[in-house]
Formats: structure tokens, C-alpha cells, sequence
């Protein structure tokens, strides 16, 4: 096989290797960043049943 379509070839394959590592990465990234969104609603969702609680235990005070 000719030297040039050797080396054409090949380069190929690794641009489908490194578009397929980054496009691994930026699902893992999705992915991840969805988790933490996910928990941090969870957590700003307990703050505010926690304020809630507060402000009924302080209305039932007076």
C-alpha cells in the first residue's frame, strides 16, 4: 500500500478515536452535571420545607 494513503488512513482512525473519546466525555460531563443539579434541588427543596417548618412552628408561637 502506498506510503500516503498508509498514513491517510490511520489518521482517519485516530480522528474517530478522538471524536469518540470526546464525545464520551462530554456525555460523562451531561451526565455528571445532571446528578448534581438533580441533588441540588433535592437540597434546596428540604431548605425550604425546612423554612416552612420553622415559619409554622413561629406562627403557632405567637
Amino acid at each position: 500500500m502506498d506510503p500516503v494513503t498508509q498514513s491517510v488512513m490511520e489518521r482517519g482512525d485516530l480522528a474517530h478515536l478522538a471524536l469518540f473519546l470526546w464525545a464520551s466525555s462530554a456525555s460523562g460531563l451531561l451526565v455528571w452535571a445532571l446528578r448534581e443539579l438533580a441533588q441540588s434541588n433535592r437540597r434546596f427543596n428540604d431548605f425550604v420545607n425546612e423554612i416552612a417548618r420553622l415559619t409554622a412552628v413561629f406562627r403557632d408561637w405567637e
